[in-house]
């Protein structure tokens, strides 16, 4: 099992291990990481809005859908390594990313 770390609004860390195959949104709402996810994984909402802490990770990552991008457009605290964390699927490739909680939702 992969893990990840999120890191709170707080700067204190969760370390997870992450199950393949969920999203990284289900992971982070399974282990009480303070994003709302409204829409449930439907990319209808930016609400799962994570910020990539290294932009060799964001690199690794596969590139945001334009339909992604579209909702990163409404997300808070923007920035240049954000994504949906709906949209990113766990796997062994993802053992030892880390995702900053955005300070504004």
């Amino acid at each position: 099992m992969p893990k990840i770390t999120f890191v709170h609004r707080d700067g204190s860390e969760t370390v997870v291990d992450a199950k393949n195959g969920l999203s990284v949104m289900e992971t982070a709402v399974d282990n009480d990481v303070e994003i709302e996810a409204a829409c449930e994984g439907s990319l209808a909402c930016a609400t799962c809005h994570l910020v990539v802490e290294d932009q060799d990770w964001f690199d690794r990552l596969d590139p945001p859908s334009e339909d992604e991008e579209d909702m990163l457009d409404l997300a808070f605290g923007l920035t240049k390594t954000s994504r949906l964390s709906c949209q990113i699927r766990v796997s062994d490739a993802l053992d030892g990313i880390r995702f900053r909680v955005p300070d504004e939702t």
